[in-house]
């Protein structure tokens, strides 16, 4: 039998968008690697994408469209045909629209692919229905909001210069688990000399393989910056000829907050003892070029925006922009890479409709008007799972007068809530076109194997749709490859001809950024603003949790596990028996207080709901926090309800992100 190798994309939420090599027998994926000619891969894949093949071809794939013949969420259908299916879907959408107006139908769709077509491939649609739009930040908006606040448009540093540092801090990044690739370029500069830190919540696979670990009290890391910096300016380490010539409102920023920011005052806040956030401060300062690594999970907070803010001053006090190697990379942008607008066609919408964010999903559902949300359509996301607020978002997904469509790979949480249910694609079954938010390398990929059963793409359903609510765009006729094209077609300075040929024919390829931040500061100023006079907020400060206001007296970190990607790869038995049950990490001594013993089932609970834990004593977690990692099906859990039936829909302090490690809970048994 014949074997075949192809090139392909990791289609999932990860800054590394990785390149695959895809072995092909019979048209069955029967072997994943990583590409070694790919820029960042360079060979090397996650635990959870080497077996993607048992993902693609998972006996638990839908393979037909599926009517709902049982209660909400029992899981029980019958098979139907796609006419079928998508005859029932626009009647239903029809006579919504003429009962309660189009804004009655809410699209949900996140990151469950990051092709450029596929995931954006509704947005089109829905514009031309009149559908509500949806608010797309669940993940970290506050992160890009605080970097603005201070950079303005400024582009990210280059992160291959993090292999040029003598001090690498990755500071709310669980990399080896998030970002295997800037773990891989972390050790190569700690073997060249570098020291490496970890700051985090509690001790990651990260943190064991760090120099040094700093675990911090979750939402403390703004506090833990402005401490770091005042003792910067108090012992004369802070970089004034810098500052002179490239800050606006530092001496303000030192007069009116840093004064007030001691070690002294800020330890209890951050979780740190006096003595080692001044060595901390001490040698970020004295390093000659020290590259901060920032991650996400410490923007979902209440405090969010400000934390970024804050931190994204530290080099700026130090003068590590100076040199190459020194700055923080909070993530790189290359949205400017392609002509979206020509995918996502806001043109089509006659007036702009109304926001609903994805965060506060449950109030949508339950508590919406004029008009309610009467009928949902789900498309690689499975809110039902990973949205905050479980309770509510459940609640909504009961109602029996919600029609709701899911498109999807599995039986998924929100799946089993649907009233039709349509068979979606793999990333390896239909085209597309993807860009990295962790580097500057982009790549097409091409289908390698047919679709599993009757599966569709994204673009091929709307496709469908629109067809049949009688449209007549010829836009909606397009083919996937056209729609690739169309954005390669476009020459702009981030793809010269000869990337544009190479995208045809597969490869990863590394885009031309924008020009080095350094000395470069693309804010209204010209200079790095600590003083922003356009933000409520004019400068950096402390702001507190929405946690630290609840009363329960344990913070609780839902955190990432290598084994899963928020709830991806549940599928995956092997993956999933290696995480062997929902834990609750605790600390003995908060163990010790409750009376709890290791592995005993463990109720965690606060004013939103109600989870059942295995609990797992371990001094890896700081006495005051518990941490759960990976989302769970319910399918695979004891309760009823998985770890966001604790989170809030509340909303950070810039970007209107999620709050999702914003949470207090109490532990009891059982």
């Amino acid at each position: 039998m014949t074997k075949n190798l192809h090139r392909s994309v990791c289609p999932y939420d990860c800054p590394d968008t990785c390149g695959l090599l895809v072995e092909v027998e019979a048209g069955r994926a029967i072997r994943v690697t990583g590409d070694p000619q790919h820029p960042m891969t360079r060979g090397l894949l996650c635990p959870k994408m080497l077996n993607y093949e048992r993902t693609v071809h998972s006996p638990r794939r839908l393979t037909t469209p599926l009517l709902r013949t049982g209660v909400k969420g029992s899981g029980q259908f019958e098979a139907i045909s796609w006419d079928e299916a998508i005859e029932r879907i626009c009647n239903r959408w029809q006579g919504l629209i003429a009962e309660h107006g189009a804004e009655s139908i809410l699209p949900y769709s996140y990151a469950g692919t990051m092709g450029l077509v596929q995931r954006n491939a509704g947005h089109a649609f829905f514009h031309k229905l009149g559908a509500s739009r949806l608010e797309r930040t669940i993940c970290s908006p506050a992160k890009d909001a605080g970097w603005k606040a201070l950079m303005g448009e400024t582009p990210a540093i280059e992160p291959a210069e993090m292999g040029q540092s003598d001090l690498v801090i990755l500071w709310g990044i669980n990399a080896a688990a998030t970002s295997i690739h800037a773990m891989v370029d972390a050790q190569k500069a700690r073997r060249r000399g570098a020291r490496l830190l970890v700051i985090d919540t509690y001790r990651t696979p990260t943190a064991d393989a760090s120099d040094e670990a700093f675990l911090v009290k979750p939402g403390g890391d703004g506090a833990l910056a402005l401490a770091m910096m005042h003792v910067m300016v108090r012992d004369g380490l802070a970089d004034r000829e810098f500052i002179d010539a490239n800050v606006l409102g530092f001496e303000q920023f030192g007069r009116e907050i840093l004064s007030n920011c001691s070690p002294e005052k800020m330890a209890d806040v951050c979780g740190l003892a006096v003595e080692r956030i001044e060595k901390l401060a001490r040698e970020y300062a004295g390093a000659q070029a020290p590259f901060i690594r920032l991650g996400s999970g410490l923007t979902r907070y209440g405090n969010g925006a400000m934390t970024v803010r804050t931190i994204a001053c530290l080099p700026a006090v130090s003068g590590a922009w100076r040199n190459t190697g020194g700055g923080i990379l909070c993530g790189t942008s290359t949205g400017g890479a392609y002509p979206m607008p020509s995918i996502t066609r806001e043109d089509f919408m006659q007036q702009p409709t109304r926001l609903v964010s994805m965060n506060q999903l449950g109030a949508a559902l339950n508590e919406l008007s004029e008009p309610p949300v009467m009928s949902l359509y789900v498309y690689h996301s499975n809110p039902a799972a990973i949205a905050p607020d479980q309770n509510a978002v459940i609640r909504g997904l009961e109602r029996e007068n919600l029609f709701t469509v899911v498109h999807e790979r599995f039986l998924t949480d929100t799946a089993r809530y649907a009233d039709i249910v349509l068979p979606a694609t793999s990333s390896l079954e239909h085209a597309d076109l993807y860009r990295c938010y962790g580097g500057y390398h982009t790549q097409r990929c091409d289908a390698v194997i047919p679709a599993v059963g009757d599966a569709k793409s994204n673009w091929e359903v709307f496709s469908l749709l629109a067809r049949r609510m009688g449209w007549s765009e010829a836009f909606f006729h397009l083919k996937v490859d056209e729609l690739i094209e169309i954005l390669i077609c476009e020459e702009n300075p981030w793809r010269t001809p000869d990337i544009n040929r190479r995208l045809r024919q597969g490869e990863p390829v590394q885009m031309m950024p924008p020009s080095s931040p350094r000395c470069d500061w693309r804010t209204p100023s010209g200079r790095i603003e600590i003083l922003n006079v356009r933000e409520p907020e004019p400068l950096p400060r402390l702001l507190p949790t929405h946690a630290a206001l609840d009363g329960f007296p344990l913070r609780l970190q839902p955190a990432t596990t290598p084994q899963a990607l928020n709830s991806s790869f549940y599928e995956q038995d092997e993956l999933r028996q290696k995480q062997a049950c929902m834990v609750l990490m605790m600390n003995p001594v908060d163990a010790g207080n409750r009376g709890l013993a290791d592995g005993q089932q463990v109720r965690a609970f606060n004013q939103f709901g109600e989870v059942l834990f295995t609990v797992r004593i371990t001094e890896r977690v700081p006495a005051g926090t518990v941490v759960t990692e990976g989302v769970w099906w319910r399918e695979f859990i004891t309760g009823e309800r998985g770890v966001n039936a604790l989170t809030s829909q509340r909303l950070t302090d810039g970007g209107r992100g999620s709050t999702l490690y914003d949470v207090a809970v109490e532990v009891r048994a059982a």
